[in-house]
């Protein structure tokens, strides 16, 4: 008998310490308005001591607190980051570990903001090709890959982390995927760049995260759009649409080019910022703990996420 996908938990953590639009004015030359007018951003929560595994461990602890399950039954642990601890291991290895998911096997997936459609578009296989239950979790300390003197990217993004329990189901719960990236773009957004002179010397260079604002804002309201459209084509009803929270001006010319009341786009940026691979599960989570979504509603929504790559995708997700 087939088996597909289905969540059947949501969880989010997000550091204790928040830094509001008027806090950066103390030491940079901004202000809450011009931030606020142009992205929607009036606070954002950073990690302090915490790293991305110490969010992404939170999340895991409380998914399985959730389900009443132990961390023995779960068959994989993947991880949608940009900002992990190390290059090796991976985020996902470390919260197994810490977990006791003895059992999992666990692997990170580096696709910037789209990391959490990416990852649980994988996770979909593995619980067709015969797994039970997975975590799949977007985490995201960002602040550690900031210039906290570039005015034009540290005021965008926050910490913070969320993910999902994937279980096993005969009924299908994600209905329809789509991942796409171009490669020829991927100077649009960087972080972490090390260049090697030779195989003795390494030299550091442009290590913050940079981002190209206009060619992103542009990648996002055409190709992203133009993909979304196609996409949800021949979808009589979608309830709602989880996109990335980026900017809130994108996400409402985005509605306005799929022709779709505004009411269909929840956002929580103002809150968060841009949690990169963690936005969409921490939207979806707070809508879920707000009963807007309920899982086992059959209720229809669309994640869409977008960035470094570049890459973007979007999944059909039945709750």
């Amino acid at each position: 008998m087939n088996q597909y996908g289905k969540i059947t938990a949501t969880a989010r953590y997000l550091p204790d310490k928040v830094v509001t639009n008027d806090d950066l004015t103390s030491f940079m030359e901004t202000s809450d308005e011009w931030i606020a007018s142009r992205t929607g951003i009036r606070q954002r929560h950073i990690a302090v001591e915490e790293n991305t595994s110490d969010l992404c461990l939170k999340v895991a602890e409380k998914l399985i607190a959730q389900a009443a399950i132990s961390a023995e039954e779960i068959d994989f642990i993947i991880v949608a980051t940009m900002s992990p601890d190390y290059t090796c291991p991976s985020v996902a290895c470390m919260v197994q570990g810490q977990l006791g998911a003895h059992n999992a096997m666990a692997f990170d997936i580096s696709a910037a903001c789209s990391g959490f459609v990416y990852a649980l578009t994988t996770a979909e296989k593995f619980i067709q090709g015969g797994m039970q239950k997975g975590l799949v979790i977007g985490g995201e300390k960002i602040s550690k890959l900031l210039d906290w003197n570039d005015r034009g990217t540290s005021v965008l993004f926050g910490d913070g982390a969320a993910g999902v329990l994937l279980e096993a189901s005969s009924e299908p719960g994600i209905l329809k995927m789509s991942l796409e990236a171009d490669g020829q773009r991927a100077q649009s957004l960087t972080s972490g760049y090390h260049n090697s002179q030779n195989v003795f010397e390494m030299e550091e260079k442009d290590s913050y995260l940079q981002m190209d604002g206009r060619g992103i804002w542009n990648f996002a309201l055409n190709d992203v759009t133009k993909s979304l459209k196609k996409f949800t084509a021949d979808e009589p009803v979608v309830d709602y649409y989880l996109f990335h929270q980026a900017n809130k001006r994108i996400i409402e010319k985005m509605a306005r080019k799929l022709k779709e009341p505004i009411e269909k786009f929840p956002m929580n940026l103002m809150n968060y910022g841009n949690t990169s691979a963690a936005s969409i599960p921490i939207l979806l989570d707070e809508l879920v703990e707000q009963q807007v979504l309920q899982l086992g509603g059959n209720q229809t929504v669309c994640l869409t996420g977008y960035g470094g790559g570049l890459t973007w995708g979007n999944l059909l997700v039945q709750l």
